[in-house]
């Protein structure tokens, strides 16, 4: 309680500093200290006993096709399922160098016919269509800009564009074509603690994206600290909400950042109504400490209004990364890097 009230006063001292002119857009940046309601959730474990999933990273379903990514699998990255019963239909993305193989995978997006993949070691986006997924044939590379440094996330952005993170410290992301070339670039990162931009800045604030062409509406949350940006891409207005952990934190080393503080998000998912977001909230020291096995990922989803606005907390009973949020039957299917079984089903309460 005590330190609430601390930082209820510490909110207050920085509002009054803006009122005199010491901050600028004090608007677009709003600090959160708690959330309007906070539930227990109990997952129902998934049988999935044919394929030995490794690091399950990332989940998305369109229709009856649900894909898993898998970043520690010996042989394939991605693992295609039925949905929403998780039966499995088949194994592709070939971990190699040879062409068509794939060196990393960082994220994948579904679309009406295949899905897109990016390869940060290739420095390329893949398309492949559905009717090849089993097949795992490339129906079309897209070298990413030389000016691109090592894309981590991206997201669809329309029939012909991608939404990608910008690396540099330049900038907060690039809207690239289809031919992988920087069309335009936006924002700056919102750090009150370090204003000249640079590469380990950007390392230190390295953020997950989504964007829903519905609302116009790009989330991006940071894997170091608590922050959450949201841009809206059709009128340009640009939110910063900060939780109670702060802005990353990190010391650098020969230009790197060096990660400190605490494990901040690891996904985030932009509906037609709300944010979704998975947060960990564990200190790198408390991480370090724990006894073996140790527990990766983040207990609790964070629920946003697209304003930004802290709604819902809801604690889970696994760790998990990734999400995929079905609000039309009220559902999330989370992964969980701990568990033989790693797919988990929760119900919606709010």
């Amino acid at each position: 309680m005590k330190k609430k009230i601390i930082y209820r006063y510490l909110m207050l001292a920085y509002f009054l500093i803006c009122i005199n002119g010491g901050c600028n857009n004090i608007n677009e940046r709003v600090y959160y200290d708690s959330f309007t309601t906070s539930i227990s959730l109990s997952g129902k474990t998934l049988e999935i006993d044919s394929v030995m999933l490794r690091y399950p990273f990332r989940i998305e379903h369109k229709d009856s096709l649900a894909i898993i990514m898998d970043l520690h699998h010996p042989d394939y990255f991605y693992h295609a399922f039925t949905y929403p019963l998780f039966e499995p239909l088949s194994s592709f993305g070939k971990r190699g160098q040879a062409p068509e193989e794939i060196l990393s995978a960082e994220n994948f997006r579904l679309t009406d016919n295949g899905m897109w993949g990016l390869d940060a070691n290739k420095h390329l986006l893949t398309k492949i269509s559905v009717g090849n997924i089993a097949q795992s044939a490339n129906e079309k590379e897209t070298p990413l800009d030389k000016e691109i440094i090592r894309a981590l996330d991206f997201a669809l952005y329309d029939d012909s564009c991608f939404v990608i993170p910008d690396y540099s410290g330049k900038h907060r992301f690039h809207i690239i074509d289809k031919n992988g070339n920087i069309r335009s670039s936006h924002g700056k990162i919102p750090s009150r603690k370090h204003k000249k931009g640079d590469i380990a800045l950007a390392q230190a604030w390295r953020s997950f994206i989504d964007y829903n062409p519905e609302n116009h509406t790009l989330a991006m949350v940071t894997q170091l600290g608590e922050v959450l940006e949201i841009y809206n891409l059709k009128d340009s207005t640009h939110i910063v909400k900060i939780g109670p952990h702060g802005e990353p934190e990190y010391n650098e080393s020969g230009g790197m950042a060096i990660p400190s503080g605490i494990m901040g998000f690891s996904d985030v998912q932009v509906t037609d109504k709300y944010i979704y977001t998975v947060f960990h909230g564990r200190s790198f020291k408390e991480i370090a400490q724990q006894p073996q096995p140790m527990i990766d990922g983040g207990q609790y989803i964070y629920v946003f209004s697209l304003e930004g606005d802290p709604l819902y907390k809801y604690t889970l009973d696994h760790f998990i990364y990734g999400i995929d949020v079905n609000e039309r039957t009220r559902e999330i299917y989370a992964v969980d890097v701990n568990s033989n079984q790693p797919v988990v089903k929760y119900e919606l309460k709010h």
